[in-house]
C-alpha cells in the first residue's frame, strides 16, 4: 500500500502537525525492515570476510541441531556457505548449503516487497514466495533429503 506523501504546505488548517508526524512514522516504519536487514547483512559480510568458519577454534558457534542430533537441519552449512559467497566462491557455497544460495534472491525480493519497493510486475511472484505453505514444505523436505546417505541426496549435505 502506498503511503501518501504529505508536504508541510498541504496540511489543512486545524489538523496541526499530527497528520504530518503520522505520515512520517508510516514511511519510517516501512523502511525499518529494509534498514535492519541491510545492516545485519553488512555486519555479517564484514565478519565473514575476517573469520573463517572452516578453521578449527573459530569463534562462530556450530549448528545446535546438528550438535544435539547428528542430523543436518535446513540451515546446516549456512555460515560456511555465506563465507564462501563473501569470497565469491559460488561452487563452495553450493557445496555447503544449496538451498540458501538459491533462496537469497527470493528473500531479497520479499524484503523489497516489505519496503514497498518492488515493481508491480513482481507482486505476484512476491505473493507466491510469501506463502508459508511453500516454506513449510520446502524446508523440512530439504532437511529430510540432505540426510539421506545415497547419491544424489548425499550431495545436499554440507561439506
Amino acid at each position: 500500500m502506498d503511503t501518501p506523501q504529505v508536504q508541510l504546505g498541504s496540511v489543512r488548517p486545524g489538523t496541526g502537525l499530527r497528520h504530518v508526524h503520522t505520515a512520517w512514522l508510516r514511511t519510517r516504519s516501512r523502511y525499518a525492515t529494509l534498514t535492519a536487514v541491510s545492516l545485519l547483512g553488512l555486519g555479517a559480510f564484514a565478519l565473514l570476510r575476517q573469520v573463517d568458519p572452516n578453521v578449527a577454534g573459530n569463534p562462530l558457534p556450530p549448528c545446535p541441531f546438528h550438535t544435539l542430533t547428528g542430523l543436518f537441519c535446513p540451515g546446516c552449512g549456512s555460515t560456511r556457505c555465506l563465507y564462501a559467497l563473501t569470497h565469491l566462491d559460488l561452487t563452495g557455497a553450493l557445496a555447503m548449503n544449496p538451498l540458501l544460495v538459491v533462496s537469497l534472491p527470493p528473500l531479497a525480493l520479499l524484503v523489497l516487497h516489505g519496503a514497498g519497493l518492488l515493481p508491480r510486475q513482481l507482486l505476484g511472484l512476491a505473493a507466491s514466495l510469501a506463502n508459508p505453505r511453500l516454506w513449510l514444505v520446502l524446508l523440512p523436505g530439504f532437511a529430510f533429503l540432505r540426510n539421506l546417505p545415497w547419491m544424489p541426496f548425499a550431495l545436499l549435505a554440507p561439506g
